[in-house]
């Protein structure tokens, strides 16, 4: 028996609730539910419907998205319309608006009633921006996508024509947020007449869906440290080092922008000399970064001279690096011998034969050298021959007048070249022995 009532009761249920469920819908439904933009802009959705002056109840549904909770009851008698604003959207997705009667007490007593499908796809961020000098300002174009592909075409809320989403340039710098500095447009183009690094430039790209953010432009501060060596042999190139650091603004929409170092590869390093005193800054050479930052430069050498490194302000692509300069160094040539030795290269001579002993030297001075021989009794350096260089040329010829094992070298004096000296030299030991 006890079997025999629950099931009596579970088929009662069933009765029950297709009655009331019969109940729910036993009004009326809306008709003619459509879908349009509010007047005074796209800030709503105008819902409109037809029906014979019933309460309603407006909600959003999702078509394969998410329905997001909206819910609207319109009383009975209220013109049957009601602007949903576009926040209530969620963006890149599709939707019908579904239009039922009734009210918040007594639920929903029709069938629902759905508007057209329609999608709220957001704008098209651009991809990429360039900056270019103009000025005393900047230049800065960016390019936008082709739009993905439109899965509900000629919806009612699609927006005709080309240039349907706006710009608004925004820019950032450090401990500050981002600011608007210009009306929205629909160009792909805006010039800055004045600014200096650092900063970043961005877009925010809005249409009547949702705004994002692309089109960055960054405007980079940096500093650099430079080693130089002290000496260099004339017209032997040296080895400038060093490092470049750039520092780059970072910004959200809801902080203040903050400042980040970077070190990047490629950024152009440019090394500058003086050639004589008070003399312009001009370019001696030229390289880049490596990874990390690092420079390593071979720089041609002349006379005594500072050299200083500077970045030199540059844009490239999306960035715009502003420049910084080394404290100068100063670097003193000394006098390179190119050639020193015996004639022929022959340091082996019979006692009595002729013996020629020369030197050449840049730069190809005109001065006077001395020849000087090894004293083995008092172990030092004896000047032997005053000679007349020409053209940084030397030569003596001698007779080997007594055999024996000699050792002589060059010294060369320094020099004044462009208004600085150049320190003078002495060569390697030359050794002759006379059999």
């Amino acid at each position: 028996m006890v079997g025999m009532r629950r099931v009596l009761a579970v088929a009662l249920a069933v009765v029950a609730a297709a009655a009331s469920l019969t109940a729910c819908a036993s009004d009326p439904a809306p008709t003619d539910v459509t879908v349009a933009w509010a007047p005074k802009g796209r800030a709503a959705v105008l819902v409109t419907w037809k029906d014979n002056g019933l309460p309603n109840r407006v909600t959003i549904e999702g078509v394969l998205s998410e329905s997001p909770s909206y819910l609207k009851y319109i009383p009975a008698g209220e013109p049957n319309r009601w602007e949903i604003p576009t926040s209530a959207f969620p963006p890149d997705g599709n939707y019908k608006v579904a239009v039922g009667t009734g009210t918040s007490q007594g639920g929903v007593t029709s069938k629902l009633a759905k508007s057209p499908v329609f999608d709220t796809d957001g704008p098209v961020r651009p991809s990429a921006a360039a900056v270019a000098k103009q000025g005393r300002g900047v230049l800065i174009r960016w390019s936008v996508p082709v739009a993905p592909q439109d899965f509900t075409p000629n919806d009612p809320l699609d927006v005709k024509g080309k240039k349907t989403q706006r710009y608004v340039p925004m820019i950032g710098r450090p401990g500050k947020m981002l600011k608007v500095i210009g009306p929205a447009t629909t160009s792909n183009r805006q010039v800055i007449k004045s600014i200096k690094p650092p900063y970043t430039f961005q877009l925010r790209t809005q249409n009547e869906w949702s705004t994002s953010i692309g089109g960055q432009v960054l405007g980079l501060t940096s500093s650099i440290n430079a080693a130089v060596p002290r000496l260099a042999q004339f017209s032997v190139p040296i080895r400038v080092r060093g490092r470049v650091i750039l520092h780059q603004v970072g910004c959200d929409l809801e902080t203040p922008c903050t400042s980040k170092r970077a070190t990047p590869a490629g950024v152009p390093v440019v090394v500058l000399t003086q050639v004589a005193p008070g003399a312009r800054w001009t370019p001696a050479a030229r390289g880049s970064t490596t990874a990390g930052g690092y420079y390593d430069i071979a720089v041609p050498t002349g006379g005594s001279r500072p050299y200083k490194i500077t970045v030199p302000e540059n844009t490239k692509g999306s960035t715009q690096t502003g420049t910084s300069t080394s404290k100068p160094a100063y670097t003193k040539s000394i006098v390179r011998v190119a050639s020193a030795g015996f004639a022929g290269g022959n340091t082996a001579k019979a006692k009595g034969s002729m013996v020629t002993v020369s030197v050449a030297v840049k730069p190809a001075m005109n001065t006077t050298v001395m020849l000087q021989a090894w004293n083995r009794q008092t172990r030092r350096w004896v000047d032997s021959k005053a000679l007349p260089m020409r053209n940084g040329v030397a030569a003596l010829a001698f007779k080997a007048a007594q055999p024996g094992d000699f050792v002589y070298r060059f010294a060369i004096p320094g020099a004044m070249m462009f208004g600085r000296p150049i320190d003078g030299t002495t060569t390697a030991q030359l050794q002759l022995h006379v059999r």
